[in-house]
C-alpha cells in the first residue's frame, strides 16, 4: 500500500509558509521543526520538506538534519520561479544533503486550469518549462535524483507524460489526487493515465460547490470529499500489480529508479505518499466558460461529465459559506485550529481505511 507522510501544504499557516515574508505570515509559526514534530507526531512514513526552509542551510547543517531525521523517505518541494536561465542547483543541492531522493516541483504559476487568462504567457511558460525541465533533469539523474512533476491544476495528464518522457527516464508524475477536476480531467481516469510514470502521491480532497460559471474546490479532510480515493490507489495497484507480472519498467525503458512500480523504487515497501489537506485559498474552476477551455487539448465530454458527477456527490449548497477562515480574515489562532482540526480528521479518516 502507500507509505504514507506528510507535507506542509495543508497547514501552511500553522508552519509560517502562507503568506511566506508578509505582514499576513504567521509571526509564531513552527517553521522547519515544527513540520518535523507534527509529522513524527502522526507516525510519518516519508516526509516532504518546502525548499524555502532548506537553503538558508549549509550543507553541513542539512547533513546534521539528515542525521536527526526517522529513517523514512525524504522529498524536497520546489516550483519554477519563469525567469531566464533558473536552474535546479539548488534542488539539487538541498535534495541530496538531506538524504532525500525525490525533487517534486510543478511546472507554472497556474491554478484553477485558468490556462486561458494567461494569454500568450501560457505558451511561454510552457516553453521555458520545458527547456528548464529538459535541461536540468540530467544533473538531477548525474546526482542520482529523481523529479516528479505535479499536476499543480495547470497541466492535463497526457501533456505531464509527455514532458516527463522527453525529460529523461528519472523524470517522473506526482500525482495530487483532488486537481485532476481543475483541469476537468476525472481522477480516475488521469490516475490511470498517468500511472506509468508515478513516482509520489499527494492525497487531496475537496467538497464542491457548484456555481454559474463552474464549481468551487473547498478543502475538506481526506477521506470527506469527493475525491474517490479507493479507486484511485486500486487503479494505482492494479496497475502496478500489472506492471511487476509482465516487466513493464524494462520494456518502456523507464529506469527502475525512476519508476514507481518498480522493485527498487519501493514495489515491496509502497509507493509514497503525502498528507495534503487543500489550500486556504478556495479554487474556482470556471469549466462553464466559454472561454476557459481555449489552450486546453480535445477531451470527450464523457469525461467532464464523470467529473462533474463524482463532485456532485459531496456539495455545499449554492448558498453556503465557502470561505476558509484565512479567506475571511479571521485572526492566527482560528486558522491554525482549523488547520490542525482538519489535519487531524484526515489522519483519523486514513487510519480507519487501513492505510496508516
Amino acid at each position: 500500500m502507500f507509505q504514507i507522510g506528510l507535507n506542509p501544504y495543508g497547514f501552511t499557516h500553522t508552519v509560517g509558509l502562507q503568506a511566506f515574508g508578509t505582514a499576513r505570515a504567521n509571526p509564531d509559526g513552527t517553521g522547519l521543526r515544527g513540520f518535523i514534530r507534527i509529522a513524527c507526531d502522526i507516525g510519518a512514513k516519508c516526509l516532504e520538506f518546502d525548499g524555502r526552509w532548506l537553503a538558508p542551510m549549509t550543507d553541513v547543517e542539512l547533513a546534521a538534519l539528515a542525521e536527526e531525521l526517522p529513517p523514512v523517505p525524504r522529498l524536497c518541494s520546489y516550483w519554477l520561479q519563469h525567469v531566464p536561465g533558473e536552474t535546479l542547483d539548488e534542488a539539487i543541492r538541498a535534495t541530496r544533503a538531506v538524504g532525500g531522493t525525490t525533487i517534486r516541483m510543478h511546472l507554472t504559476p497556474v491554478l484553477e486550469g485558468a490556462r486561458a487568462r494567461q494569454g500568450d504567457t501560457w505558451e511561454q511558460m510552457l516553453r521555458h518549462a520545458r527547456a528548464t525541465l529538459n535541461r536540468e533533469a540530467p544533473k538531477a539523474a548525474d546526482a542520482g535524483l529523481n523529479v516528479a512533476i505535479e499536476n499543480h491544476q495547470d497541466l492535463g495528464s497526457e501533456e505531464l507524460l509527455a514532458l516527463a518522457e522527453e525529460a529523461g527516464s528519472n523524470v517522473g508524475i506526482a500525482l495530487d489526487t483532488g486537481n485532476p477536476f481543475a483541469v476537468a480531467e476525472d481522477p480516475v481516469a488521469f490516475t490511470r493515465r498517468v500511472a506509468p510514470r508515478l513516482l509520489h502521491v499527494h492525497l487531496k480532497d475537496y467538497v464542491s460547490q457548484f456555481t454559474p460559471e463552474g464549481f468551487r474546490l473547498i478543502r475538506c479532510p481526506i477521506g470527506d470529499g469527493c475525491v474517490p480515493l479507493q479507486e484511485i490507489a486500486d487503479e494505482i495497484f492494479r496497475l502496478k500489480a500489472e506492471a511487476t507480472r509482465e516487466g513493464a519498467a524494462e520494456a518502456t525503458g523507464i529506469t527502475l529508479v525512476a519508476s514507481g512500480f518498480s522493485r527498487k523504487a519501493g514495489n515491496d515497501a509502497g509507493l509514497t505518499a503525502s498528507i495534503e489537506v487543500g489550500a486556504l485559498d478556495v479554487r474556482h474552476v470556471r469549466v462553464f466558460a466559454p472561454d476557459w477551455w481555449e489552450k486546453y487539448p480535445a477531451r470527450p465530454a464523457t469525461e467532464l461529465r464523470t467529473a462533474l458527477e463524482r463532485l456532485k456527490t459531496k456539495r455545499l449548497n449554492d448558498n453556503a459559506e465557502y470561505r476558509t477562515p484565512w479567506e475571511t480574515q479571521q485572526p492566527t489562532p482560528a486558522i491554525v485550529e482549523y488547520e490542525m482540526a482538519q489535519l487531524g480528521k484526515s489522519v483519523e479518516n486514513l487510519r480507519a481505511l487501513g492505510w496508516m
